[in-house]
């Protein structure tokens, strides 16, 4: 199931997307009537073993809008903490981070021995087709990061590689994009990373059971139309069970947390020189039945 939360005239529904297709033309049906008044994505995520199965058996009776006709919200526009991110979980994006100048930890081209953990401000969140406020006055080297990202249903503690997919909602795509001269000058990431509208996310929540093997999914990256970024999850150094297990051996993961699993080589640093995004420039995320991101770098 592909859920949205989507906005027509001030009111932001849940809806769900692509639950049919009328005449080719993908539609999207507003569930609100289906739900408790008011509530939003994250308390659909943490209800969901009592609200799934009725999504699931009222959805399809329900009428349809163009989903070309609603404004695409983040799925969930205001995560209940920040979005924990994964640094260095590709082996060629360590390569060409390493070589680039912009990697301050010293370990250069080595690959890590456990994951490298950060966060993005819940602020930087916007939608998969928003644009992106380039800041002009904080960063001139702005760059991009595909990324599958993981939603947490049932939260946890203590949770081990084996029991991890049973806390796996669904999945999403993000962009991570970074001002890579912030993330140098300050050596650390989060306000590289954190700039506001600098976590596009969805366009779709897709729950577990339409993923059959997360692995297999892969990754692209356009930048105005040019490939920059492909690779397979399957080529993560950590793959989801380890990330999990790895943040709840301490940490409480509540329903709702989002896991920005990494990005693959192709970034903006990893060219000679350089290539950063501009204003006026189309991103886009796709990843294998997840969607596709599109954002454009405004002007200010």
């Amino acid at each position: 199931m592909k859920l949205v939360t989507f906005r027509t005239g001030t009111m932001s529904r849940i809806g769900v997307a692509d639950a049919g297709v009328v005449r080719g033309v993908s539609v999207v049906r507003d569930v609100s009537e289906l739900l408790p008044a008011g509530i939003g994505m994250l308390e659909v995520i943490e209800a969901w073993d009592e609200l799934g199965p009725v999504l699931r058996e009222r959805t399809a009776a329900l009428p349809t809008l163009p989903l070309d006709s609603v404004e695409l919200l983040a799925p969930i526009p205001a995560p209940r903490r920040n979005v924990i991110c994964v640094g260095k979980n590709y082996r060629d994006h360590i390569t060409e981070f390493g070589r680039s100048g912009y990697d301050t930890s010293g370990e250069r081209v080595e690959l890590p021995a456990k994951p490298i953990l950060f966060s993005k401000a819940t602020t930087s969140v916007t939608g998969p087709t928003a644009a992106v406020e380039p800041h002009h006055a904080l960063t001139s080297e702005l760059d991009y990061e595909g990324e599958l990202c993981v939603i947490i249903g049932r939260g946890g503690r203590g949770i081990t590689r084996e029991q991890a997919y049973q806390h796996v909602w669904g999945y999403t795509i993000v962009n991570d994009i970074t001002a890579r001269d912030l993330q140098r000058d300050h050596k650390q990431w989060l306000l590289g990373k954190s700039l506001d509208t600098h976590c596009p996310m969805g366009p779709y929540a897709v729950t577990a059971d339409e993923i059959t093997d997360v692995t297999a999914l892969e990754i692209e990256t356009t930048v105005n139309g040019e490939r920059r970024q492909r690779a397979a999850v399957k080529d993560m150094i950590f793959d989801i069970p380890h990330l999990i297990a790895t943040l709840s051996a301490g940490i409480t993961l509540l329903p709702g947390d989002l896991i920005a699993t990494g990005t693959p080589a192709g970034v903006g640093i990893g060219f000679d020189p350089p290539r950063f995004l501009s204003s006026g420039d189309l991103v886009e995320v796709s990843i294998t039945g997840l969607g596709r991101l599109s954002n454009r770098i405004a002007d200010r």
